[in-house]
């Protein structure tokens, strides 16, 4: 298929996310093709919503940001759950378990 040259609005909305969290981390475009194996082209179009991610690529982005594939689909500002994903990326590992284990037993009292 070739590439659009106009970008798809579900593809521009995961781009966008994509852009948000590598800028976030402070990574350039070449960084990023560099964690990936992905080129700088190919991420651009990504980020553009010129390019549907494929799962490969879901999950290659997320080890090349240091995340979980989740958050590359997490839009916190539509949903409250995907709000408190947000809010979980954000915490240390040692947090998240502690929170992990209270939500396990609140979730067993219902």
């Amino acid at each position: 298929m070739p590439r659009r040259t106009e970008p798809e609005p579900h593809c521009a909305k995961v781009g966008a996310r994509l852009r948000e969290l590598r800028v976030e981390r402070g990574l350039s475009l070449s960084a990023l093709a560099d964690a990936t194996g992905l080129s700088k082209g190919h991420l651009s179009s990504f980020e553009r919503g010129l390019v549907a991610l494929n799962a490969i690529s879901l999950v290659t982005l997320a080890r090349g940001l240091g995340m979980s594939p989740l958050y590359l689909l997490t839009f916190p500002h539509e949903d409250e759950r995907a709000h408190v994903a947000e809010l979980l990326r954000k915490l240390p590992d040692r947090d998240v378990t502690k929170l992990r284990q209270e939500l396990t037993k609140e979730a067993g009292r219902k």
